[in-house]
């Protein structure tokens, strides 16, 4: 493929993807003004309505099936598509924080606290970590795309699948890991899908606070993340390797 098409690909994908950040950002301040008239901190404002929640569910599965999509759409090569699928994931999540700098003057630094999504339960964490995923995401994408036009990756092999897997799935337990201690350690597990109308549930919810993320699980998934890049990169090229 061009260099010239990759850009053009490149450039649509960011202008998606800083659209969507917007459209999200406009739903954010809209649900802020209802729910955190003064300002969005935790504890959490919890809504009992159970239709609300599965709507919530809903439009934030919607945004990564737009995200899949336009990657889909955007190359015909599997890898390619991951690869732009990463991107437009992260361009998103970062003008999403932009938009709300401009718009509400949020968030006040990197390591404020952030609601990050809702499934299956609340991601929290401080707004520096989904900006590391995101940015480790992009390179993770020109890698792809430079390593493919070098002739070095044709495919990611099982080890590099592990690791990446693994990597991300120790970042998404370090979202996860307060609200998921909450669900277990308060017996919520056999109402789980009725969480947000559980009166114990709300009680406990409604006064907690965030002070500690586990950035130990972030940067050990983060780390088994970066040594995917280091595979990537000590490929040989296929002709080198059918001379042997």
């Amino acid at each position: 493929m061009k260099n010239s098409t990759i850009i053009k690909q490149l450039v649509w994908l960011t202008i998606f993807a800083i659209a969507m950040g917007f459209l999200e950002a406009t739903v954010v301040v809209y649900l802020r003004d209802l729910y955190y008239p003064n300002g969005f901190d935790f504890p959490l404002v919890m809504n009992t309505n159970p239709h609300f929640i599965v709507m919530e569910w809903c439009r934030e599965a919607s945004t990564i099936i737009m995200l899949v999509a336009i990657g889909v759409l955007a190359s015909k090569d599997l890898l390619r598509r991951f690869s732009y699928f990463l991107y437009s994931f992260a361009i998103w999540d970062i003008s999403y924080y932009v938009w709300l700098k401009v718009v509400l003057g949020w968030p006040t630094s990197f390591l404020t606290w952030d609601l990050l999504f809702l499934i299956p339960v609340p991601w929290i964490g401080p707004v520096l970590a989904p900006i590391i995923c995101s940015l480790t995401m992009i390179a993770l994408c020109f890698s792809i795309i430079y390593l493919q036009k070098k002739e070095l990756l044709k495919k990611i092999n099982l080890y590099e699948c592990i690791l990446m897997i693994s990597g991300a799935f120790l970042i998404f337990i370090s979202f996860i890991w307060d609200y998921s201690k909450i669900v277990i350690q308060g017996g919520f597990l056999k109402g789980f899908f009725h969480l947000g109308s559980n009166p114990e549930f709300q009680q406990i919810i409604s006064h907690y606070i965030p002070v500690h993320y586990n950035w130990g699980l972030f940067i050990v998934g983060e780390v088994l993340i970066l040594c995917t890049f280091v595979l990537f990169y000590r490929k040989k090229p296929a002709n080198k390797e059918n001379n042997k």
